[in-house]
């Protein structure tokens, strides 16, 4: 069933269909803490400012070093993870217990994890991927005390090793994360 299109008034006429329509309470809209100018200061824009960053989405704006094609670096405002959300996933990540999962086998855990830490990166990782990596570092601390768990044998750093690279030769691309990041 198609819906009707809402009726549009004239603001002059009617001055609070304008505040029902937009789903602005009466008392003024957001509140004035919420409600302030975030000057994005980048290389071409400096001086000194109150608040240079914002939290919106999950993504923390802030100024930040980039670089262009020509490979001079400058600082431009950019998106990456928020620290607040980086602390929530890693709570999240936390709540998982990889390295209790031990009932489960080396493809079995890949395929129960890779389409969280997949999604994650997809979306936090879409701007700024570099403030991620530690989160995905600790997905490979979690594995190596899955293995550490899992296998007596691979208790020992030296023959954790051997087999973290025997595993990443053998199937490099069995966890998600490591297409981007390959250290433990």
């Amino acid at each position: 069933m198609a819906r009707r299109p809402l009726r549009r008034s004239d603001p002059r006429e009617e001055p609070s269909a304008l505040v029902a329509h937009a789903g602005i309470c009466a008392g003024g809209g957001p509140s004035p803490q919420r409600r302030r100018a975030v000057p994005t200061a980048t290389s071409n824009r400096r001086g000194e400012h109150e608040h240079t960053s914002f939290s919106f989405l999950g993504y923390a704006f802030r100024p930040r070093g980039a670089r262009r094609k020509d490979g001079v670096c400058f600082t431009s405002f950019s998106p990456a993870i928020s620290p607040e959300a980086l602390k929530a996933k890693g709570v999240d990540l936390r709540k998982l217990r990889i390295h209790r999962r031990t009932d489960l086998s080396l493809d079995a855990l890949a395929r129960w994890l890779n389409p969280i830490v997949a999604g994650w990166m997809n979306y936090y990782g879409r701007f700024y991927r570099s403030v991620i990596y530690p989160l995905l570092r600790r997905v490979s601390i979690y594995l190596r005390r899955w293995a550490a768990r899992k296998y007596r044998r691979l208790r020992t750093l030296t023959r954790f090793k051997r087999w973290w690279a025997r595993m990443l030769d053998r199937a490099p691309d069995l966890f998600a994360h490591w297409r981007w990041i390959r250290t433990c």
